[in-house]
């Protein structure tokens, strides 16, 4: 992956542009305060306390968006017990397309499931074989060490991970990375929850860079500091 070079395989997204205009500026801002927390954080999380918030809508146009303005962005689709790409951006995969899964069974190398796409500086590793019960795979050694080997290789590593309310996934995932995004559901998400999520990242050793507020159409002053898209 350091050259890109034209031996790496493709996948062609069919279904990723700009947002309406409300939200693509909404998205534009959450880039330019992301930059703002600086490079030391290039291992990132985007995950949410409870499925249906919008998290990986959110993983996939912050990746869009850093790669359009020029940095060296890889998503990874780490959510393999649910993985909604492939379907929700109609992903041409081609015949037999390895994935993440693969990778972390030992079925595939690093670099069998770096893909570089149609979105010029942004690469993908996504998941085509969903498991019921991946926490052994995400506990395997090959996962830290994929996060490491690819951070060293971009400006930045998206990794969208399971809802942490759920399963210990999300947590694990956490663990590895630099800094968390936690994507809260407008009149959805109890604040209890949310300060709950916020403390699972904290013991997790993760540092929260923000909340994105997502689905909101008016002031989300009762949510308090945890519905702000603080960063820092």
């Amino acid at each position: 992956m350091t050259g890109a070079g034209t031996d790496m395989k493709k996948l062609t997204i069919n279904r990723m542009g700009p947002l309406p205009y409300a939200a693509e500026e909404a998205m534009n801002r959450l880039r330019v305060n992301f930059g703002l927390c600086g490079k030391q954080y290039k291992k990132v999380v985007v995950t949410s306390s409870v499925p249906d918030e919008g998290k990986s809508f959110v993983a996939a146009h912050l990746w869009r968006l850093l790669a359009e303005a020029g940095n060296k962005v890889l998503l990874v689709d780490a959510d393999i017990r649910k993985s909604v790409f492939q379907a929700r951006y109609q992903i041409d995969a081609g015949e037999n397309p390895a994935g993440l899964t693969l990778y972390l069974s030992g079925q595939a190398e690093l670099e069998d499931i770096i893909y570089a796409t149609n979105i010029r500086n942004g690469f993908l590793i996504p998941t085509f074989h969903t498991v019921t019960n991946p926490a052994i795979l995400l506990q395997n050694e090959r996962f830290s060490s994929m996060l490491d080997r690819l951070a060293a290789v971009c400006d930045y590593v998206i990794v969208d991970t399971p809802p942490l309310s759920n399963v210990s996934d999300g947590n694990r995932i956490a663990s590895l990375c630099d800094g968390a995004l936690l994507v809260v559901r407008s009149g959805s998400t109890p604040r209890s929850m949310v300060a709950n999520s916020i403390k699972q990242l904290e013991s997790a050793g993760c540092k929260l860079l923000g909340t994105v507020l997502n689905r909101a159409e008016k002031s989300p002053a009762r949510y308090g500091r945890y519905a702000k898209s603080g960063y820092g």
